[in-house]
């Protein structure tokens, strides 16, 4: 990770990797999309450095489905907390660890 995160990033990266390891996660714009609209999804996280067009879908796909939504990271750090080279978007479908989550970013 670029070394720039504060301490509550690197927790929220911790927790997805927790998630990762669990299972409890959708990465990538494919799965991100199924988990939303399967309901299993609690909260999506699409990285800040996305097209304008990826955000948007998320941000309408998750307020249709009333799925938290929030934009966090790059897309680099966000691939590099779950395990792969990159990736724009991530849904965590564990509730608990949704919720931690969204009150770090808060």
């Amino acid at each position: 990770m670029n070394g720039l995160t504060n301490n509550n990033d690197k927790k929220i990266y911790s927790l997805l990797g927790l998630c990762r390891k669990g299972g409890n996660i959708g990465a990538g714009e494919f799965q991100t999309e199924k988990c939303i609209k399967s309901g299993q999804s609690f909260l999506v996280l699409v990285a800040a450095d996305s097209s304008d067009n990826t955000k948007k879908k998320f941000r309408d796909s998750a307020a249709y489905y009333d799925v938290p939504y929030y934009e966090f990271g790059n897309k680099d750090d966000l691939g590099y907390a779950i395990g792969f080279e990159f990736r724009a978007c991530v849904s965590v479908n564990n509730k608990g660890l949704a919720d931690k989550i969204i009150s770090l970013l808060k």
